[in-house]
């Protein structure tokens, strides 16, 4: 063989290596920035995923703190739970009832009493039919403005107005109560039959009774600055 053909071939081995490298090197470019744009993609929609969920967070996150603010207009305090028994075929079925004080601390009080099988249920029964019957409490510089005696069957309660600083000096029911209403200083005493749901009972027959100021000022042709003293 001559050496010029001899060259040629020994060229032509020499480039075709070159030319499947740069395929190859193409080929790995090109499959690197298929990953990148793959990779890119994900997290741009993971992203897009991430703010969407976090968007809904934020927009649940708000309603539950507008429900909370709503809800927590009222105090409610569980003055008594009860639980009974029936005995049934297949063993002892259990019922609960609730007796609960609802207030806003700006004079206004109501109680309810639920039954239910459930102890959930019967408060929140309870406390549907104490929002319900809400009655005003009238409030004189943190306490009642006069003495009042209420009564319910056997059941007595006495109030008394009081100086700043005394602080609720009342039993389970009535202090549940006055707190409700948001008297701070206050003297009670239950007379007669201890049962809770009488002396709630008692304790909001001596809230109808007390005499409001401007009804009062009106009758007599009075200011109410002049009958608070």
């Amino acid at each position: 063989m001559d050496s010029s053909e001899m060259n040629e071939k020994e060229e032509i081995r020499t480039e075709v290596p070159v030319e499947e490298n740069t395929q190859v090197e193409t080929q790995q470019e090109e499959a690197s920035g298929q990953e990148g744009r793959g990779r890119d993609g994900r997290h741009e929609g993971r992203g897009d995923r991430r703010g969407g969920r976090g968007r809904g967070d934020r927009r649940n996150r708000d309603r539950n703190r507008d429900g909370e603010g709503s809800e927590k207009e009222f105090v409610e305090k569980l003055v008594k739970l009860n639980r009974t028994a029936k005995v049934v075929k297949g063993g002892r079925r259990f019922s609960f009832s609730a007796l609960v004080v609802v207030g806003d601390r700006k004079g206004r009080v109501g109680y309810g009493f639920g039954k239910a099988n459930d102890v959930s249920e019967a408060i929140k029964k309870s406390t549907e039919r104490a929002k319900r019957n809400l009655i005003q409490l009238p409030v004189k510089n943190g306490t009642i403005p006069h003495e009042v005696i209420g009564k319910f069957k056997a059941s007595r309660v006495l109030l008394k107005p009081a100086c700043s600083g005394t602080g609720i000096i009342a039993g389970g029911p009535v202090r549940a109560i006055m707190e409700a209403g948001g008297i701070t200083d206050v003297l009670s005493k239950s007379i007669g039959a201890s049962s809770q749901y009488n002396v709630v009972k008692a304790a909001f027959n001596c809230i109808e009774k007390m005499l409001n100021a401007k009804s009062v000022a009106k009758n007599r042709g009075k200011v109410i600055s002049n009958m608070w003293g």
